[in-house]
């Protein structure tokens, strides 16, 4: 992967980590996000274990000096880890990092171009509008089903919903109240930007499947569930996200 290239401004930019089993990556990744502070060194990187079984908070442990490390004590999944992470981000860019070495994180200067220059306040990374090695058939379709619900509700024509780079000003940050836990948190992301009419961009970026570790997403279930997740807020609005969590039966 090719080194990042420097990028102007002297805003502050936090990288939210989710992490859960990723042993195998979480160093590389980090690593990576090293380099990164050369070109943006304003940089705050906060990780998140999500409750990990195996090596990942001893590897995590070993960047203490150059994280922020966060905990949760048991599973909760990606959306309540990126909702740690938002709360304690205190960037004027806050970005999200994939620790599954899929989405590289010297695409991250690229990423937060559009909102340094005040172009938009959202950015999705695409993978169709940049390169993708090894990405299942069935990611495929599914990923241009949800881009496409996505545009047929929304009026939104985005590429890659399901992405795992998005990058947000800190005050759509502050504007948004996450209530998923799991994946479907993608699509309730996507529904505040749109609900909320913020300006957003799309820019191309990197993928190359995953070689160690086991991916978390369940190409059915949690596809489906997306689905729906689409479909409800819009029908729904910014009511779905102002009801209780136990009140929520989607949040479950």
């Amino acid at each position: 992967m090719a080194k990042p290239s420097a990028t102007g401004g002297d805003a502050k930019v936090s990288v939210i980590v989710p992490a859960y089993n990723e042993e195998q990556n979480i160093k590389q990744i980090l690593r990576m996000l090293m380099d990164v502070e050369q070109v943006l060194p304003s940089l705050e990187v906060i990780v998140i274990d999500d409750g990990s079984t195996d090596g990942t908070l001893g590897e995590i442990a070993k960047f203490s000096q150059e994280v922020i490390l966060l905990k949760h004590e048991n599973n909760r999944g990606k959306g309540a880890a990126l909702a740690t992470g938002f709360d304690a981000a205190s960037g004027d860019v806050v970005v999200v990092q994939d620790a599954d070495l899929e989405y590289s994180p010297y695409d991250i200067p690229r990423l937060v171009k559009p909102i340094l220059s005040g172009e938009a306040d959202v950015v999705f990374g695409s993978r169709f509008k940049g390169s993708r090695e090894g990405m299942k058939f069935s990611n495929y379709v599914g990923n241009k089903l949800l881009s496409l619900t996505t545009k047929l509700l929304y009026g939104a024509p985005i590429t890659d919903l399901m992405t795992g780079h998005k990058v947000f000003s800190k005050r759509v940050v502050r504007s948004i109240d996450l209530t998923e836990d799991g994946f479907k948190i993608e699509p309730e992301i996507a529904a505040e930007v749109f609900h909320g009419g913020w300006r957003y961009a799309e820019v191309p970026i990197m993928y190359i499947r995953r070689t160690r570790g086991k991916s978390k997403f369940r190409f059915i279930k949690d596809g489906v569930r997306c689905f729906w997740r689409l479909v409800r807020a819009r029908a729904y609005g910014k009511t779905l996200y102002t009801r209780k969590r136990d009140q929520d039966p989607l949040s479950r």
